[in-house]
């Protein structure tokens, strides 16, 4: 890494996890496309993940490693910066296994705790996990940028998401604690919340219809791609946010007003 204290993207090493696929694969492409060099974290998708990395070139890797697990991610950050340098910055983007119909969705009535701790072991305490692993180096550089996925959902919860939504509400609390305890080091953390994405192998299962109706309801009347949430990434990494912490940035079009 430069000794730049705000070095642009093209001298970053960023580390994204859930990356072999859907959002992550385009925050993977839109940093690729800056000139950044990418670390892809897949936990099974390993064909799209390896496939990702060959198309995105020389200067981006795939690894493989399970965020839920606190070895594993130490073992991660470990190969990352052995492979390809030391990350400067992390994307926690990871989901637990799940998909965006709420037709298909368990209500109170039948909803687990299960299923919500399913949720929170991928969000928070994955994001709890790589905030440990990559602290130290980032300290000792004076910079780092940690940028985690949320959701409109908490404030707009138009649909049954009981497990997904409250995860993310918990990610947004760690992300802002986080930001007010790495501040004083050099780093910043922040927050990007789309809302339904058109399209995803997530929300490939969503009716047309709600496609429809959520478009209709935003001021841009439509729905908001991945590419999109992807360049909202890139500002809270880039120099241009260098004085930005503990903030939750929403791209869905203007459907929620944040």
């Amino acid at each position: 890494m430069t000794s730049n204290p705000n070095p642009p993207i093209n001298e970053q090493t960023v580390l994204i996890t859930g990356a072999g696929r859907g959002l992550g694969a385009a925050i993977a492409e839109a940093f690729a496309r800056e000139g950044a060099t990418v670390a892809i974290n897949y936990r099974a998708s390993r064909k799209g993940a390896d496939n990702l990395a060959t198309r995105l070139g020389a200067l981006t890797q795939a690894f493989q490693a399970d965020v839920r697990k606190a070895e594993e991610v130490d073992r991660l950050v470990a190969e990352v910066t052995k492979s390809i340098g030391r990350p400067t910055t992390i994307v926690h983007n990871a989901l637990a296994d799940f998909t965006f119909n709420g037709d298909a969705r368990a209500k109170l009535d039948t909803l687990s705790w299960d299923e919500v701790a399913a949720h929170l072991d991928t969000a928070v305490k994955g994001a709890l996990n790589l905030i440990r692993a990559a602290r130290p180096a980032m300290a000792a550089a004076g910079f780092g940028r940690i940028i985690t996925i949320g959701t409109n959902l908490f404030q707009n919860p138009v649909v049954p998401y009981h497990d997904y939504t409250a995860a993310k509400a918990a990610l947004l609390s760690l992300t802002r604690t986080a930001a007010a305890e790495l501040g004083p080091a050099g780093i910043t953390v922040n927050m990007v919340s789309g809302g339904l994405l058109r399209t995803t192998d997530a929300s490939a299962a969503t009716p047309e219809a709600v496609f429809d109706l959520i478009g209709s309801s935003t001021p841009l009347r439509r729905v908001t791609t991945p590419q999109e949430v992807a360049d909202a990434v890139l500002f809270f990494a880039s120099p241009w946010a260098r004085a930005v912490t503990g903030q939750n940035l929403v791209v869905d079009g203007g459907l929620v007003f944040n």
